[in-house]
């Protein structure tokens, strides 16, 4: 009859030997089956039980030192949990191990299916675990795959340049231009189907001309990147709107709703070159001089062209004035600051900054209102009696400079100037040289 191993085992009795003297392990076992034989009966004899299966193996571990030896003994079972007890307390009834005095204790009677049953437990959680990560989606989950893949299956190739695009480029009368083929499969996923991507730095000619028929909306990575692509873009075609994605987002990384704010929050090309300082009057010029080349060739088709380009520029800037140089302009006197006016002028500069907006100044310095840049023009003309000076949180461009020369203003105090801008000697003066 073979014997029951520890893993059939339904409990395990550990217990710990000590003994006054030097024994070797088969001692050990030897006095197990000797002092408990014919102790509990003919149904706990542990020989019987042992050939039977009922016991397992005895398994003794011991360690002399200084001529006594100490250790350990498990006995597996697969008696009942009262056999079990009085197997375990029969052993502890042995006083002697061959010559030497001994004693033995059960420590325990373990339940192995209790640390089976926890394994059970704990791989049962792993299992259910990996089985809802893995698992089949739920309807809503299949709903957003394929409707993503129809989506991407909208992208066409527009143009000469085989430039990423929506569906309904060429119905639209709004278009919205990113920068790759990413934000337009983005734009897409969340029903924009107006988006054509520019694929690279460069200003595709096939934008170009879109610009002239359509109403553009840029929508740049808030970056570095964006701001040079959004500066190509007003300066070669006809820009009519503005919008940027979060400091430091792509668009590509946004959610539907961050992709709807930025949209509303949308400024126009010229509010944007007004801040950036950026000269869109080469667009105009260069369409001026088209209009005249074609009608050497054919006056009622150049009028026609040229009332077109000048709907597309109206479109673009509808609040810009147009400023001629006057011959009776008012006499500019550029002050003499004393140190007091720098102190105040440096003080309300540093309110401004980072608002991009104005402050408009009477004779004292004091405010007589604040205003942003892209309003400075036209509120001028209308109060320009009563100001004196100008705190601008930009630069002096060349509109601006007209506005100047032609209301009288003294004195303006700008973050910079540019070239092209001609003012009196010594109105402007920069913010760093005061």
């Amino acid at each position: 009859m073979g014997k029951i191993s520890i893993v059939s085992a339904k409990y395990i009795i550990n217990a710990s030997i000590n003994i006054d003297g030097v024994v070797d392990r088969p001692d050990v076992i030897g006095a197990i089956f000797g002092q408990t034989e014919g102790l509990l009966g003919s149904d706990l004899e542990l020989r019987e039980l042992q050939r039977g299966g009922r016991i397992g193996r005895i398994e003794v571990n011991l360690e002399t030192k200084g001529g006594k030896t100490k250790g350990s003994l498990t006995i597996p079972s697969s008696l009942d949990k009262a056999e079990t007890a009085i197997i375990g307390a029969a052993l502890e009834v042995i006083e002697r191990i061959g010559p030497c005095d001994a004693k033995i204790k059960i420590e325990k009677i373990e339940d192995i299916r209790v640390s089976k049953r926890k394994y059970i437990v704990d791989r049962a959680k792993s299992l259910l675990s990996n089985l809802m990560d893995k698992g089949m989606p739920d309807s809503q989950e299949i709903a957003e795959q394929v409707a993503h893949a129809v989506r991407v299956m909208e992208i066409q190739n527009y143009g000469k340049e085989n430039l990423a695009a929506g569906p309904t480029i060429d119905d639209s009368d709004d278009i919205i231009v990113v920068e790759g083929r990413a934000d337009v499969v983005t734009m897409l996923k969340y029903g924009f189907k107006n988006v054509i991507a520019m694929n690279g730095t460069s200003v595709p000619q096939t934008i170009v001309e879109l610009s002239k028929k359509k109403t553009i909306t840029v929508f740049v990575d808030g970056d570095r990147g964006g701001q040079l692509n959004i500066k190509q873009l007003l300066t070669l075609a006809e820009i009519d709107f503005v919008a940027v994605a979060p400091d430091g987002k792509e668009v590509e990384e946004l959610s539907k709703k961050e992709i709807h704010k930025c949209l509303r929050g949308k400024i126009t090309a010229e509010q944007f070159s007004l801040e950036h300082n950026i000269d869109m009057e080469k667009n105009d010029k260069e369409g001026d001089k088209k209009d005249q080349k074609d009608s050497s060739s054919s006056s009622n088709s150049s009028s026609k062209h040229h009332k077109g380009n000048k709907n597309k520029r109206d479109k673009r800037s509808p609040n810009r004035p147009n400023i001629n140089a006057r011959k009776d302009q008012p006499k500019i006197t550029p002050p003499n600051l004393s140190k007091e006016e720098k102190d105040t002028l440096k003080e309300k500069m540093e309110d401004l900054i980072g608002s991009k907006a104005a402050y408009i100044l009477d004779k004292n310095l004091e405010i007589l209102g604040k205003l942003p840049i892209s309003e400075l023009d036209s509120t001028l003309q209308g109060i320009k009696d009563e100001i004196y000076a100008i705190v601008l949180d930009g630069a002096v461009d060349k509109d601006l400079a007209n506005t100047i020369d032609k209301v009288g203003v003294n004195l303006i105090v700008a973050l910079d100037k540019d070239k092209n801008a001609k003012v009196n000697k010594g109105t402007v003066k920069i913010y760093d040289e005061l």
